[in-house]
């Protein structure tokens, strides 16, 4: 194999293709990529057990072939080589990666042990990018990152009357969102996607205006420009996400999104680990504070509008959730809708009805 490429175009592949082969890799096969050129096309592939991620590009090709880099030494190397074109030449035993008036030198790994699985096939949709790349920013924050939390750890993909929804938990909070119009799914079906797939997802998609998505048996591949993303769809049982949302909410509080996200800002300074961020709210007003009692206390008055059954309430909430569903939420302006201190609240834009962040409030005394 003998190429050459643009630094800039290869670091891209290099960089997108390893956010599979490294960090959990089970064997060191796997902490490799996968360089196969064909003509003018190179694919760069890698892959752990549950994610396969592939960038197909355009080079200047001299001789086909096969190679296995390490995933890690081959993107630092080409990302530190000067402006210009790269030449990387495995024709002749270890493959050489060249450029400006450097050129380095590895071992390569047996392309014969690096099985490359192939992607999903099924029936396929195209989304809009952006409205992908919306939802997934609005909804995987929202999932767990242990991994012994099982079910958690993935988005729930289920088919609904207007179209696709995206639902994730950490038991904490909760984020929905609906994708009106996408239909991938037949009505009623469900399927569990992991978040780190689609963590990584958002970060790779680009500024091509669709998104192919492919739906197999057990797995799902999503193709976006020269990057396609294949991950094993997940077998657990996902927990009923509805009986968590409160169907009848007496109160509400309307307040600007920006200034409140800031307000909580401020005052959490002083939260430390433990100490959640209050809500006080009534007819005049809301009231942020919190007390932290190794440090001080902090307070912010807020201009919002508190109407419904109670006088008062006053929800405790964990200030680093409740600043990210403030910042998953789009608009000017929010709801949050509430039952009382011991039962989860509502946010909402009031600009639009897709996306919903349910927050559990933490108990104080």
């Amino acid at each position: 194999m003998k190429f050459r490429c643009e630094k800039d175009v290869l670091v891209e592949a290099l960089a997108n293709s390893g956010r599979a082969a490294t960090g959990r890799a089970s064997n060191a096969m796997m902490s490799g990529l996968r360089l196969e050129l064909s003509g003018n096309s190179l694919q760069v592939t890698g892959r752990d057990e549950h994610l396969t991620i592939s960038s197909d590009i355009q080079v200047a090709g001299e001789s086909d072939g096969v190679v296995i880099l390490p995933a890690k030494l081959a993107l630092d190397i080409v990302r530190k080589l000067p402006s210009g074109a790269v030449e990387v030449d495995a024709s002749d035993g270890d493959p050489k990666i060249s450029g400006g008036r450097s050129e380095f030198s590895m071992r390569s790994m047996p392309s014969h042990e690096y099985a490359v699985p192939s992607t999903a096939e099924g029936e396929s949709v195209v989304v809009s990018t952006q409205q992908l790349s919306d939802a997934l920013k609005q909804v995987v924050r929202a999932a767990s990152t242990d991994d012994a939390r099982g079910a958690l750890t993935g988005v729930l993909m289920s088919a609904e009357e207007t179209g696709l929804r995206l639902v994730s938990t950490d038991s904490y909070r909760l984020a929905v969102r609906d994708l009106p119009g996408t239909t991938v799914l037949d009505e009623g079906q469900k399927v569990l996607v992991p978040s780190r797939a689609l963590n990584e997802l958002g970060r790779m998609l680009d500024s091509d205006e669709e998104t192919t998505l492919i739906l197999g048996a057990s797995d799902v591949t999503f193709h976006t420009g020269v990057v396609s993303l294949t991950t094993g769809l997940m077998v657990e049982a996902y927990p009923p996400y509805q009986s968590v949302i409160p169907k009848d909410t007496p109160n509400r509080l309307t307040t600007g999104r920006e200034t409140l996200s800031r307000a909580v800002d401020r005052v959490k300074l002083m939260a430390g680990e433990n100490s959640p961020v209050r809500l006080s709210m009534d007819a005049d007003g809301l009231k942020i504070h919190t007390i932290n009692r190794d440090v001080g206390e902090a307070a912010e008055v807020v201009d919002a509008k508190f109407e419904g059954e109670a006088d008062e309430i006053t929800l405790a909430f964990n200030g680093n959730f409740l600043l990210d569903g403030l910042d998953a939420t789009t608009g000017d302006e929010i709801t949050l809708d509430v039952v009382n201190e011991k039962t989860a609240a509502v946010l909402r834009s009031t600009s639009s009805s897709e996306f919903l962040y349910v927050l559990m409030p933490v108990q104080v005394s």
